[in-house]
């Protein structure tokens, strides 16, 4: 397994659209969530891939806000569960943002059944649970 991580104009046809199917199938299908799936914050993301010679195993994107950096989109796909690869991911995620963005804190949206995946990588609950996109969320902080 390799990790990339490409800004959008850096990403090849064939590397995108292997994204978007993805996202789509986790966030729009097997979520059952209609929504905006691709969006104006893919123009400037960075995206984080982590793919074998079958193809991509698990993705997320970081976005620079200015005053704070975020995550988010974070999946592995379906065949891929059950093998700690979301662990991997995110502390990549939070290697690059690091790297990238030192000292500014990270905020994401995280879906509410994940407070405990993500309180284990030292982020804090920073809101009452909210619905977006009928989905239970709550936002979390960290500052490395």
């Amino acid at each position: 397994m390799i990790f990339q991580i490409k800004e959008t104009k850096d990403l090849t046809a064939e590397e995108l659209l292997a994204i978007l199917i993805e996202r789509v199938a986790v966030f729009v299908v097997e979520q059952e969530c209609p929504y905006q799936e691709a969006d104006e914050e893919d123009k400037t993301a960075l995206h984080v891939c982590l793919s074998d010679e079958t193809g991509l195993k698990a993705y997320a994107r970081i976005i620079n806000r200015g005053d704070c950096v975020t995550f988010g989109r974070v999946l592995v796909v379906q065949s891929a569960r059950k093998q700690k690869l979301g662990q991997q991911l995110v502390q990549r995620v939070l290697e690059e943002i690091q790297q990238r963005f030192p000292e500014k804190p990270i905020t994401i949206s995280a879906q509410a059944y994940l407070r405990k995946f993500y309180e284990s990588f030292g982020f804090k609950v920073v809101s009452d649970i909210y619905l977006e996109d009928n989905i239970p969320h709550i936002d979390m902080s960290l500052t490395i």
